[in-house]
């Protein structure tokens, strides 16, 4: 069910649209690409050309101008095509905190060539090894020199960094004090330009992952930043990272739907061809239960995912309901995976069906971009008002 006033018939064609494109990138490419752990640039390529990618990028910069209901679809019918879209999913969450709190001159920069196809955000630096989920804690530094800033310290998790043009980096720039929020600020790093005249400045080691999602460790060190290039003010830039926060979970809870949704189609179509003892295996109550459940599991996440987008492109607060989306979502998903591969029995195993890679890729959804027990303490503390527990 979509938002509120979201245009079902424009949301239809939004999907079909998707759809057709996904359905050039068959099961045989995406299972290339995870062998490989090759980035599918010819698939990014595809969607930022038709204009997939700049959904959320305002129209007098050259986007679509929709909202995170739109975005969240696109995702999901990546993944539901047996696709996987973390390849590009971060241009679209990074969006909300330039929108929202970039200046003017940072948007007309840049938007319209991100829009274009010009220019590639896909690069949130945010976490560290040693803050894990506490981001205030993180050690970075961004220490402000004449008319730059400096950036020092590292980072892990920072994904796409060598596909990206540009990146979102969460620094330091005061001491941690009372209010544990304040003292980080975000900037909006032409990486374009740092490798061209420091190089020397940026370190990047790529990690390889269960599943091919071509992420790094990045050191910075001395990475020169213009001081105009902050994103809002300077020490707020946790809060601008939260809205971001708040349409990446969305966005990825429509992800692991994706997911959900592919799972119960291929274990079902797979139940329906395959015979054992004279009959197809669907016939089977054993089958059936299990796809049934699932199925209903992935279409009431689907509905949270929908009131979460509906809160945020309205601009109400929507922390508890991203959060809990996530959680159905991913959950959803990975319950979809396991029944998918118990219909599938041992060919669940064996590459060609594509199980085993969804299988892998859906469950980081558990885990990223906020393990689940953090999202349990949310809602716990912030929604049921228990005391905190961390």
């Amino acid at each position: 069910m979509p938002a509120a006033g979201t245009d079902e018939v424009s949301l239809g064609v939004l999907r079909a649209r998707t759809r057709g494109l996904c359905a050039e990138f068959p099961d045989a490419y995406w299972r290339e690409t995870d062998r490989d752990r090759r980035y599918p640039q010819e698939f990014v390529d595809t969607l930022t050309a038709a204009g997939l990618l700049s959904v959320l990028i305002p129209a007098e910069y050259g986007g679509a101008g929709l909202g995170v209901t739109e975005a969240s679809v696109v995702m999901e019918e990546i993944n539901r095509s047996g696709g996987h879209s973390a390849a590009c999913h971060a241009q679209m969450y990074t969006m909300g905190a330039l929108l929202r709190h970039g200046s003017d001159a940072l948007k007309e920069a840049y938007l319209p060539r991100i829009a274009q196809g010009e220019l590639r955000l896909q690069a949130f630096s945010i976490t560290e090894s040693a803050a894990g989920s506490d981001t205030t804690a993180i050690a970075t530094t961004a220490t402000r020199d004449g008319d730059d800033f400096v950036i020092t310290g590292h980072k892990n998790w920072t994904s796409r960094i060598q596909e990206s043009d540009l990146a979102l980096v969460l620094a330091r720039t005061s001491e941690r004090g009372a209010d544990r929020t304040r003292g980080l600020t975000l900037f909006l790093v032409d990486l374009r330009r740092v490798r061209a005249e420091q190089p020397e400045t940026l370190e990047v080691v790529p990690v390889r992952t269960m599943f091919n999602y071509a992420t790094n460790q990045v050191a910075y060190r001395g990475v020169r930043v213009p001081a105009d290039h902050v994103v809002g003010q300077v020490d707020a830039g946790f809060r601008y990272v939260i809205d971001g926060w708040n349409a990446e979970r969305i966005l990825l809870a429509a992800e692991a739907i994706g997911d959900g949704y592919w799972f119960v189609d291929r274990a079902v179509a797979y139940a329906n061809q395959r015979e054992v003892f004279g009959r197809p295996i669907g016939a089977n109550q054993g089958v059936q239960f299990p796809l049934a459940d699932a199925y209903m599991r992935v279409r009431a996440a689907d509905l949270m995912r929908y009131e979460a987008a509906r809160l945020f492109d309205a601009g109400r607060p929507c922390g508890a309901e991203a959060n809990m989306a996530k959680h159905l979502a991913s959950e959803a998903s990975w319950a979809a995976a396991n029944t998918a591969l118990d219909t599938h029995g041992g060919n669940g195993f064996v590459d060609e069906y594509d199980v085993e890679r969804k299988f892998r890729e859906t469950r980081m959804y558990q885990v990223a971009p906020v393990n689940n027990n953090m999202v349990k303490a949310f809602v716990a503390t912030k929604v049921l008002g228990l005391p905190r527990s961390y």
